[in-house]
């Protein structure tokens, strides 16, 4: 194992301050450096990338877009293993930029979706997401409510940044976030992984503010990028470490990706028109 692999591997293991998207971006930058290295053939790089990418998509196997970013570079990968060597590190740096520039795109396409919805709205959020922060800037609501997010306790910076860019925000300790549905018009939230069944993967707390979210009639909106969707159940996922907790699909209004709005039970369908993410897990489980 290289060293920068290495290190980047104990990085996303002990991160807990970063979102899905940055720890995509690292694990990307990762598979980069591990197709510098030496090789006969276009086969036997793909060969060090596949033990590579296995092991960076499972040092954080909750990340959903850990394992969609680093699949989609092995199956693009797996595509042209027919080149050379150097052709083939060529296209894996090109398509990890593509991945990267790809990031802040997708992010300001959901936010434009979520127009709507914020117009005058007051938004409980959980959990600091750079997803919902780019549809709350772009679109400020009425009203901001953060929960502090424990134990990280990112909400606190969370909620001083939408601060800084004029928004109205009031913290709450995550104790308080269930009864801020009194009042609160929309819950939304970020992903961890949205799963092929609608389940939702997210920082732990997720799933009592979308329980107490549906006993106020208020919507839960989940903003998610298509590279954080798993072509798996849940039934298949490695165990949820104890700081993320799962959400039903019957709790979520919608889920908004760059792709559009779809219906939890419409996710399916999402993830088997998306080619990488198919054939990505299938390399990264060894199929």
């Amino acid at each position: 194992m290289s060293t920068v692999l290495g290190e980047r591997i104990e990085e996303l293991r002990s991160d807990r301050n970063h979102g899905g998207n940055w720890m995509a971006s690292r694990a990307v930058e990762a598979l980069v450096d591990v197709a510098e290295q030496e090789a006969a053939s276009g086969e036997e790089l793909l060969q060090h990338l596949l033990s590579a990418g296995r092991e960076l998509a499972t040092s954080r196997p909750g990340i959903g877009a850990v394992a969609g970013a680093v699949g989609r570079v092995l199956a693009a990968a797996h595509r042209e293993a027919h080149l050379e060597p150097e052709q083939l590190r060529q296209m894996v740096r090109e398509e990890a930029r593509s991945l990267i520039d790809g990031a802040g795109r997708a992010a300001a396409s959901i936010a434009i979706q979520l127009q709507e919805r914020l117009n005058d709205a007051v938004v409980l959020t959980h959990s600091a997401s750079a997803t919902v922060r780019e549809g709350l800037l772009r679109t400020p609501p009425a009203r901001v409510i953060c929960t502090v997010s424990s134990p990280q306790e990112e909400g606190r910076a969370f909620a001083e940044s939408l601060r800084e860019a004029g928004l109205e925000v009031e913290l709450v300790d995550d104790s308080a976030g269930p009864a801020q549905l009194e009042w609160a018009t929309l819950l939304l939230i970020g992903a961890d992984t949205v799963f092929r069944c609608g389940n939702l993967c997210n920082k732990q707390g997720t799933r009592g503010l979308a329980e107490a979210a549906a006993a106020h009639t208020v919507p839960t909106v989940v903003a998610c990028e298509v590279i954080k969707l798993a072509p798996i159940g849940v039934s298949d996922a490695p165990p949820l470490s104890d700081d993320r907790d799962l959400t039903a699909p019957e709790l979520i209004d919608c889920v908004v990706t760059e792709e559009g709005r779809f219906l939890p039970d419409e996710i399916a369908a999402l993830v088997d028109r998306t080619p990488f993410l198919r054939d990505g897990y299938a390399l990264l489980r060894g199929a």
